[in-house]
């Protein structure tokens, strides 16, 4: 797989993650909490995910026990805790200040990345991790007014939204040497799914799968916007270094405005357009090869 289509499945799998509000909203209509909604995506993605590797390519469901510490990673210290922190905030305060706080997440990738994976902190990052943080703002509102009442607890959960979901690129970037983007991907629901099961109290609200609509909003939550989403990121990841996946996965805040613009005829001010312009050119920014570092592997050995 070349480097173009490996940054062309981080897009995509980010795209799918912003289209989840047409699947959470009506499970919230149903009376759902944020917590059950978070093992809903976690029991129905891993059904999917055995279900289908049962039936194609059973060898996919092998693993070295020594492993699963990364799947755990991915999915119970990624994966559920990004998701109840994420919902948290927006139950407690509002979607934007969610949004915002839930992409301070590529600072904490590149970070950790530097640190793990001796990853370069680019001039090219830098400014493309800039742009994303103020784009997003400006895409959800809070710039260039900030008017939301912030309380510690929230601003606590909400950078920990962050950090949990940055997590995922640093455990699956291990755990990709190893195993295919369907493994890691499938033992990471896996995970999730067996801390939801006795946790969520899903149960108390079994009577309710019994109409249709819910299966489907269920089944769409858990293939759409998750199985097939962290597929298609988990195996441009493989192939990219971490910092630049996530930065990459920014295209998810202007996916969702766009959801809302073109299917709920949301009205997009200058303002807004101006923040999706500042995403976008970050994404054209750090996937471009930084020169000083081209120059360097291009240099013959023996000229240094």
């Amino acid at each position: 797989m070349s480097v173009k289509q490996a940054y062309l499945y981080a897009v995509l799998g980010a795209a799918l993650w912003g289209i989840i509000g047409l699947f959470v909203q009506p499970l919230y209509s149903y009376g759902f909490t944020a917590w059950e909604i978070v093992a809903i995506r976690a029991i129905f993605s891993a059904l999917l995910l055995v279900g289908y590797l049962i039936i194609t390519n059973r060898k996919m469901l092998r693993i070295h026990i020594r492993d699963l510490p990364l799947f755990i990673g991915t999915g119970i210290i990624s994966i559920v805790f990004f998701n109840w922190c994420f919902f948290t905030v927006i139950d407690q305060s509002n979607l934007s200040l969610a949004v915002v706080l839930l992409y301070t997440g590529p600072f904490f990738v590149t970070l950790l990345s530097r640190i793990f994976f001796k990853e370069w902190l680019t001039p090219n990052k830098v400014t493309a991790l800039v742009l994303t943080i103020i784009g997003c703002a400006f895409v959800v509102g809070l710039l260039p007014s900030f008017n939301t009442v912030i309380t510690p607890y929230i601003l606590l959960v909400g950078i920990g939204s962050g950090f949990f979901y940055a997590l995922y690129s640093i455990f699956a970037k291990v755990s990709s040497k190893r195993y295919s983007s369907m493994t890691i991907t499938t033992y990471s629901f896996i995970c999730a799914a067996m801390f939801m099961i006795p946790t969520s109290g899903l149960w108390n609200k079994a009577h309710l799968f019994a109409q249709i609509d819910v299966v489907g909003y269920g089944l769409g939550l858990a293939f759409f916007p998750t199985v097939l989403a962290y597929l298609l990121y988990t195996r441009g990841l493989a192939e990219i270094e971490s910092s630049r996946a996530s930065i990459l996965s920014t295209i998810e805040p202007v996916v969702a405005i766009g959801i809302g613009f073109l299917i709920f005829k949301d009205q997009l001010s200058l303002i807004q357009w101006f923040g999706v312009a500042l995403v976008l050119f970050s994404i054209f920014l750090v996937s471009k090869p930084d020169k000083a570092r081209s120059i360097k592997k291009q240099t013959p050995k023996h000229a240094v």
